[in-house]
């Protein structure tokens, strides 16, 4: 995996159900290095903290090789990279080859693979329409977050090296289908219920599936 763009925004505002909010998720090429923090990137806008931002959700990773796919679906839009308000853009990323748990150094950072993203209605308003939603879950690469276990800087061009993997994992693809199958495979429960690289709250949120 290489990084093929870092990725900063500054806060936008837009109009949900007659309620006016900012957002970080436009997101445009940097031309330096950014920082990955302990909770976020350095300026980097992080306005709705609940969600976004924090030590599970510090940095988030999108592969460069889905943006055909989805420049099909949608040709009206403004590409860049940063579209899906990816930090990282990436080259190689496949989300049915990186481990929840996985541990990388980049650039001068040493990361851990934590969760995919979940899309909300903010990625519907950056694409104009809320179908965007249903497309990106069943097409089921949805990049992923990472946790900065040691902060530094990443630029473009830099390499993902994989200094360790937890034994018993689930692959990103196979956790971002377990948070939307309706049926849940109770071997990948367990596994996920038992890996401490996901939050506390997303492993309660899970528990409560288990047989």
């Amino acid at each position: 995996m290489q990084v093929t763009s870092t990725n900063l925004s500054t806060p936008t505002t837009i109009t949900w159900n007659g309620k006016t909010e900012q957002t970080g998720i436009y997101k445009t090429p940097s031309p330096t290095p950014i920082y990955l923090g302990k909770t976020d990137v350095r300026h980097d806008a992080v306005m709705d903290r609940k969600y976004h931002g924090g030590e599970f959700k510090a940095c988030y990773l999108f592969s460069e090789n889905q943006y055909e796919y989805w420049k099909n679906l949608y040709p009206n839009l403004d590409w860049n990279w940063g579209m899906f308000g990816e930090n990282l853009t990436v080259n190689g990323l496949y989300e049915n080859q990186i481990y929840v748990g996985d541990i990388y150094k980049v650039g001068e950072a040493l990361v851990q693979i934590t969760q995919p993203r979940e899309p909300c209605y903010k990625l519907g308003l950056k694409f104009g329409s809320q179908r965007v939603l249903k497309q990106f879950i069943n097409h089921g690469f949805p990049g992923t977050y990472i946790r900065v276990l040691e902060e530094g800087l990443v630029k473009a061009g830099d390499r993902f090296k994989l200094i360790e993997r937890p034994k018993a994992s689930l692959t990103t693809a196979e956790l971002f289908m377990l948070l939307f199958s309706k049926e849940k495979k109770q071997e990948h429960l367990k596994i996920a219920l038992n890996q401490q690289a996901l939050p506390k709250a997303k492993r309660q949120e899970l528990l409560r599936f288990l047989s």
